[in-house]
């Protein structure tokens, strides 16, 4: 899956701006972090469509940054993102990113951005979501 990075001005109605565009294209956001950060807005999105997105959003004056990232399953118990992480780490593999995309029935879905991503993708084979799961 693709994740989309804007960096911004922060300005009241930015986020909103980005969300009508996509949504009224009928791009769904599968994921979400936004946050300011020294007069800076940080958005990161996951969307199913990212080559569409991240066009239509740089045609309208946002520059996009696009990362592959990993949807990792892990069981949402204590110590299940101890074992990734350290997984990665013990093969000198860095994180660049790492969020939640959603936790339901005992299972959390991950998104795992990486500095060496198909090193990461052969290490958590076992635990990656499928496409289309």
């Amino acid at each position: 899956m693709e994740e989309l990075t804007i960096v911004v001005d922060d300005k009241v109605g930015t986020l909103a701006d980005i969300t009508y565009i996509l949504g009224k294209s009928k791009i769904n956001i599968e994921s979400i972090s936004a946050a300011s950060i020294g007069g800076k807005a940080v958005l990161v999105l996951l969307v199913k469509d990212a080559a569409k997105a991240g066009s239509l959003l740089e045609k309208n004056g946002f520059k996009v940054l696009e990362s592959k990232v990993l949807i990792v399953r892990l069981k949402d118990e204590p110590g299940q993102m101890a074992m990734m992480t350290g997984k990665l780490a013990k093969a000198g593999i860095n994180i660049l990113s790492l969020y939640y995309v959603a936790k339901e029935k005992g299972v959390a879905l991950v998104a795992v951005h990486t500095d060496k991503p198909a090193k990461a993708k052969r290490l958590l084979a076992p635990l990656l979501k499928l496409e289309g799961e």
